[in-house]
This record gives C-alpha cells, structure tokens and sequence, in this order.
C-alpha cells in the first residue's frame, strides 16, 4: 500500500487495558494468588466454580481498584454492580466471569500523554473490576497436539479493565498512552504492570476512516497484544490491512484478531460479540458495592506521589531538563534511586548523569533491574562527593564504579585497597610536571612558539605518569606556570 493512499485515511484506536492488581489473594476466595506454584494446586470450591460455593469480594482488591481510578483521574461511583458475563471456554470454570457492566465502579476519566506530535488528552470511558479466568496451555507436553491442558491456579485473580475513548489517532499515540498507563498504576502501587507474566494485558480496538471524516468505521479488535513495541506493529498492520479492503471494494468485518510476532501480522480469530451474546445479568451471590466517602478518602489519602507530580517536582526542585525528568521517572523504582543518590551526593545534576550513565549501561549489561543493582545509592552518592571534594578525579571515578558494581564494595574501600586516592599535594604533582617537560622538549618549543594547544598533549602526559591520580586543576596550573 503506498503512502499517499494510506495518507487519504486516519486510523482510530481504542484500548482496553487489563491490569492484574497486586493483592496477596483472590478477588473472591482466600486462594493466593499464583506465584509460579504447581499447576491446580492455588484453588478452591470458590475460583474452581462449584456448585454452592459463595463469592466474597476481597476489601483489599477494591483499595487497589479505588486507587488506579485515583492514579487515571477517574470518578468513583457511589454504588456499581457486579454482573455474570456468560461465555464459554475451558479455562472458565464457572461457565461465567464476574465482572461489571451497566454500573462499573469508575466513570470519566483521562490521561495526558505528549508524542512528537504535541500534547494530547486521551478520554477514559471507564474502569470496571473482574476476575480473571485460568490458563490454557498449548505447547510444552508430548500429547500437545492433541490436548490442550488447563492449569486454573490464575482463575479469580483480581483485575480492573481500562477502557479509552477511541481519541487514538496513531501507534505512537497508543504506545505513549500505554506507558502513562503503566507508569501511572506502578507509582500508585496498583500492579507491578509485569507484561511477561500477563499482569497488563491490552486489546486495540483499531478502525480506519476517510480523513474528515466524523462516523467511525467498522472496528476489528486485536487480543491479548503483551508488549509496547507489538501493540505499535499491530495497529499499523491493522491499519494498513483495513485500508487495502477498503480501497479494493470491501468491507470490514467485526471480528476479533490475534497477531502473530514472528511475522508481525494480524489474523482472524473468531467473529466479534456484541454485549448482548454475554447475556449479561447482575450477580445474584454479590450486593451492590458501595464505596462511601470516608472510604475514598481513606485510600486517596494514602496514595503515593503520582508520576505528573513527581516530574513537575524533578523539575522544580532539582532544577533537571525535561529530558532527565522524563528518564528518571520512567519507573518509580528509578526515581526513588535517583532521589537517595541525589540526597546523599548533595548534587543533583550529578547524581542524574551517573544514575542514567554509567549506572544504567552496566544494568542493562547485566540485564539487572534497578531495585536489584548491586550499587546502592548511598555508595555512588558518596562516589560523587569524593569527586567534589577533590579526592577522586573523574578518569579515576570511571575506574571505581566497575569495581563497585562487581563487588558492591564502597568506593572509600576501593581507593585505599588499590592506591586510586587522588594526588593533590603540588610538590609531588610538580615533580611530575618537571620530568614530563624534561622528557618532552619538542613539545615545549612547539608551545613557546605559538602552537598552544600542545599542552592537552603534556597534561595527558603528567596524568599517564601519574596513573590518573593527579589532580587535573593542578597539573594545568603548574603547566600553564611553568611554561610561560
């Protein structure tokens, strides 16, 4: 498809994020949530849907509930109803989910995101509570291709789904609104948002229309997309899919797609329902839930500080680029290091280049996590303050912190344990300056004929002699003297 035919089109997207909340159990039973344990071995009469078994709905899954409304600015209602939303598949033992429908607990909400394109608001149509339903496994057993085993250790884990206004207009727009999403359930403690192990899921509702256009095309809905970078490779696929049928005489039909990552297409999964072939009723075993005023202000006042927040204080406070703000904050669990590296290092600035330098380079090497680094914060804030206080050159700083990312050791230890302490003392600097002028003359002609720059050359020398120890302030004034 060329792109001055795609140009003619403009894709509208809507996204529906399932969140796992991070409680310890179930959202209706005491069953822990599953941790890796044994297949069928975390269930109950409960999650495993037998007859007489009663829900009781967990206190603790609608405070995390209460606080992603909070976190996407979403209004909570008063009173909402659970509802059954019948369907059939293996791994959905009761024959139903319990779910939300007319009477979800959140309305209204939005998210701020900002792409090459500018700033946008992104609607938030709503937010309702569900459990989930088990696993079906496919592959992985000698009998795969002629069993599929279901494993109900995830049955009831609690989630929230997240549904958007169709005001996504491109891939990147839906990428940057997943990450305010993410970002904003992590800070709020709402979910770990673990996308390799299902804890954020999202389904794209993606149609294409004439551009000026104001009716909505046909939709088709890609499932269960589990990464950023195929949710973008999937809407465009869609996109253009879409377009080709429409351009050759076609009509879109309303089904539901997977897409596939090893050729970065979409195929045809089953036909679309309607909310009516769910046969959706109130759940007859639950009473309305009804979140009072007291209880709201409870949790929102418990809430932690929000990512918008926290970037508008990195900015103010620490006196950051927008550029560093956005990096430091891309996790809470970053902005938390880099704040304890800033608050011991007594330099903010400083504190940002390290943590997202060399810091970052060796995790990512090391494909660690920033909550596991083998660096603690207090350790490279006191890194830092060496180099301020002029006992540890840069060049020698940047041959500690390996030291201390490999063993964990405090950068004070490393220096005294290698002899790496910084010389400061001019008499001993200014022998090393004699015998580098002594051993290089033509270098110091070239200088005293005009041809300055040669002294980067000498200073390198003086530092070589020195093994870096010298104090690099020193050694250029006792040059710049001596040569005159």
């Amino acid at each position: 498809m060329s792109p001055a035919v795609l140009d003619q089109y403009e894709m509208v997207i809507g996204l529906e994020v399932h969140c796992q909340l991070a409680t310890k159990t179930k959202i209706f039973c005491g069953c822990a949530v599953d941790t890796g344990s044994d297949p069928n071995t975390n269930v109950c009469p409960v999650c495993l849907g037998l007859p007489g078994a009663l829900p009781v709905l967990s206190r603790a899954a609608v405070d995390l509930a209460i606080r992603g409304a909070v976190a996407l600015n979403c209004q909570v209602q008063s009173e909402s109803v659970f509802a059954r939303k019948n369907y059939f598949y293996p791994d959905l033992p009761k024959g139903y989910q319990i779910s939300q429908y007319d009477k979800p607990y959140a309305l209204r909400g939005h998210l701020d995101i900002t792409t090459s394109a500018g700033e946008k608001r992104i609607g938030i149509t709503r937010i309702h509570m569900e459990d989930d339903a088990g696993k079906s496994q496919h592959d992985g057993f000698r009998d795969s291709d002629r069993y599929t085993y279901v494993d109900l250790n995830r049955s009831g884990t609690p989630l929230i789904e997240i549904v958007s206004e169709p005001d996504l207009r491109s891939s990147d727009e839906a990428f940057a609104y997943m990450t305010e999403v993410k970002q904003a359930l992590q800070f709020a403690e709402v979910s770990t948002c673990d996308m390799e192990k299902g804890h954020l899921r999202c389904d794209a509702n993606v149609s294409v229309r004439k551009k000026g256009a104001t009716t909505l095309g046909t939709r088709a809905e890609v499932k269960n997309v589990n990464s950023f970078r195929f949710l973008k490779q999937a809407i465009d696929y869609e996109f253009e899919r879409q377009v080709a049928i429409v351009e050759s005489g076609g009509h879109i039909v309303q089904e539901t797609r997977l897409f596939d990552a090893n050729t970065g297409e979409t195929f045809s999964m089953r036909s679309k329902e309607d909310a009516h072939d769910y046969r959706y009723f109130p759940e007859p075993d639950l009473v309305p839930l009804r979140i009072g005023a007291a209880w709201f202000d409870e949790v929102k006042s418990a809430m932690p500080e929000l990512p918008q927040a926290r970037r508008a204080r990195f900015s103010t406070q620490y006196g950051l680029s927008d550029y560093d703000v956005n990096v430091l904050t891309a996790t809470r669990d970053l902005a938390d290091y880099f704040e304890r590296v800033a608050s011991s290092a007594g330099d903010a600035k400083a504190a940002a280049n390290w943590v997202m330098g060399d810091l970052s380079a060796a995790l990512k090497a090391g494909d660690i996590e920033i909550g596991a680094s083998p660096v603690k914060p207090e350790s490279l804030g006191s890194l830092i303050k060496l180099i301020a206080s002029g006992e540890l050159s840069g060049k020698l700083a940047k041959e500690i912190f390996p030291k201390m990312f490999a063993t964990g050791d405090e950068p004070a230890a490393i220096m005294d344990r290698e002899g790496l302490r910084q010389i400061s003392d001019s008499s001993a600097i200014e022998k090393i300056v004699d015998e580098v002028l002594a051993a290089n003359p033509k270098q110091v002609e070239q200088y005293k004929g005009g041809k300055t720059t040669v002294i980067g050359f000498l200073v390198g020398q003086v530092m070589k002699a020195s093994r870096g120890q010298a104090a690099p302030g020193a050694v250029n004034a006792l040059l710049a003297e001596k040569l005159k």
